[in-house]
């Protein structure tokens, strides 16, 4: 196929292919005579795989991804692409940590256990509020859960929670009373933190959720046409030995 062909058929203009090709997303194609590139059907299957996967996990990891599986042995390719698929998996379980972690704090605001509104609580009006001890959210703080405020006293320095560690500290105390164990409201915090509309947070979780499916069904799409790009790879030994030309002939 012509490099115009191939664009048609993938939907990428004719630039973009020659950009991808230089990239390394696609096997340096064969030159006619007249010096023209000739695809084949692996280059569009390269070009498929690689639109799908720029969509899971971004262009610069795909870029990476598809140059390396067609340089590493089949197991390490194989591996590289199952690495995608658990690292949106994380971004699922964060996302849906933080969504109960809100559900359980709207829940919990309507208790009589819920702090005031006061503009910040010390250690000791915090720790009656959340029926919890003192001790306990030092552990909370040194586990990067809470993060309150230091305030120099005639005694020293003294911890002060403001509006946003109490915040961090209801959900932790809701998702501990849940069952959940430090690790999985570490990773709950963290997607809190990262929604700076916290009014809009459910909205904004549900949001992530649908794109993080979405991402997901893209990388299954890729997931036939990156199988036969790994099968069909060269034996690790006939890569190195190609590197090694190509870089005496530079």
């Amino acid at each position: 196929m012509s490099t115009a062909a191939v664009a048609a058929a993938s939907g990428y203009s004719a630039q973009q292919v020659r950009d991808l090709e230089a990239l390394g997303v696609l096997p340096a194609a064969k030159r006619a005579r007249n010096g023209y590139r000739r695809f084949s059907a692996a280059h569009l299957r390269a070009l498929r795989a690689y639109r799908d996967l720029a969509h899971a996990v971004g262009p610069v990891d795909a870029r990476h991804a598809m140059r390396e599986i067609r340089l590493r042995p089949p197991r390490q390719g194989t591996a590289l692409i199952c690495g995608f698929h658990a690292r949106l998996n994380d971004e699922r379980e964060q996302a849906l940590a933080a969504r109960l972690a809100l559900e359980s704090i709207r829940a919990e605001a309507a208790t009589d256990a819920a702090p005031g509104e006061a503009d910040s609580m010390t250690i000791t009006e915090l720790s009656q509020a959340l029926g919890v001890k003192a001790s306990t959210l030092r552990f909370w703080e040194k586990s990067g859960l809470v993060a309150p405020d230091r305030v120099t006293t005639r005694a020293g320095t003294a911890r002060r929670y403001p509006l946003t560690a109490i915040r961090e500290a209801r959900i932790t105390a809701a998702l501990r009373a849940s069952g959940y164990r430090i690790p999985d409201v570490q990773k709950a915090v963290t997607a809190i933190r990262d929604l700076h509309d916290v009014s809009h947070s459910l909205a904004a979780l549900d949001t992530r959720l649908e794109a993080i499916s979405q991402r997901a069904l893209a990388l299954l799409r890729a997931g036939t046409q990156l199988a036969e790009i790994i099968t069909s790879a060269p034996a690790p030994g006939l890569s190195r030995r190609f590197s090694a030309r190509a870089a005496s002939a530079r």
